[in-house]
């Protein structure tokens, strides 16, 4: 009788030791896919700092060509 009870201990604590191991550590996350190109965001930033730059010398040469009207005149 001293048998099936070691027999029935043991095997609870096989059981209880199988139940106790360590879980497997979750896979490495990857960064997810990037939806746009990097391209895009820099071009629509930079289109109108280029516009304004246009602009600027547009007026920096007809700000030349009004003083130079100015001088001839006499001013």
């Amino acid at each position: 009788m001293a048998l099936p009870v070691h027999l029935c201990a043991l095997s609870l604590a096989i059981v209880a030791l199988a139940g106790c191991r360590q879980p497997e550590p979750p896979p490495t996350e990857r960064p997810p896919e990037p939806q746009a190109q990097h391209t895009q965001l820099r071009d629509a930033i930079q289109q109108p700092i280029d516009k304004a730059k246009a602009v600027e010398q547009t007026v920096q040469d007809a700000a030349v060509q009004q003083r130079a009207a100015i001088d001839a005149a006499g001013g």
